[in-house]
């Protein structure tokens, strides 16, 4: 079973990281969709769609329940699980899929290595951040920033953001073992600290988020 990773933490969060090896069929098998979901997945064509599924798979094997929640989508496109007080967060990159799950609003994002984005860090990186890097790890912590603003863009949950101007990541000492950040997102009245964490696997940059009201950390 390609299950790469899985944490739980004191706070209630649970992250789950799977990798892809089962075709679309095994997938559906698994799971009963339900009218709502299958609406969703008829509109979605080729790999996406084995994202899409694999994503609600992991959900629920998360879960452990022997019957699954449909897994929807508000008016803002933020999904979410039916019948459920939990807050949730799904991110894919080719063949891996990330799950977050928490009693506040949470966010992860996986993401491949790749060269290009040193060409689009201006983009959504501000002064201070762009400032922090260092030419040896630049294009892995470039990674960490990008996943960690869409873990808050996720978390926030309401779309209309600059990336730039609205979600902002304290610079950080890079570790390869992974670390901790903080965050915050702030947009009109709305303020919002986040912590985050970030994971680096294989070729990957794993990066997720949980609102918070303290200091405390996510801890196992």
């Amino acid at each position: 079973m390609p299950l790469l990773f899985h944490q739980t933490y004191n706070t209630g969060v649970e992250i789950g990281l799977w990798r892809i090896e089962e075709p679309e069929l095994w997938f559906i098998e698994q799971m009963n969709l339900f009218p709502d979901e299958e609406a969703l997945i008829a509109t979605i064509t080729g790999h996406r769609k084995l994202e899409w599924l694999a994503g609600r798979w992991l959900l629920h094997y998360m879960s452990g329940r022997k019957v699954r929640g449909a897994c929807l989508k508000d008016e803002h496109g933020k999904p979410f699980l039916e019948n459920s007080k939990l807050e949730i967060s799904l991110s894919h990159s080719r063949e891996l899929v990330a799950v977050m799950a928490g009693p506040k609003a949470v966010g992860i994002d996986i993401q491949k290595i790749v060269p290009k984005i040193t060409r689009l860090s201006h983009k959504f990186m501000s002064e201070i951040e762009l400032a922090s890097l260092k030419p040896a790890t630049e294009l892995t912590v470039m990674h960490i920033f990008w996943g960690a603003k869409e873990c808050l863009y996720k978390a926030y949950g309401k779309r209309q953001l600059d990336f730039r101007a609205n979600i902002k990541i304290d610079p950080f000492i890079f570790s390869e073992e992974g670390g901790d950040l903080k965050g915050e997102v702030v947009k009109d009245s709305f303020q919002q600290s986040y912590w985050l964490k970030y994971k680096i696997i294989d070729s990957y940059v794993l990066v997720y988020a949980m609102e918070t009201e303290s200091d405390t950390a996510l801890e196992s």
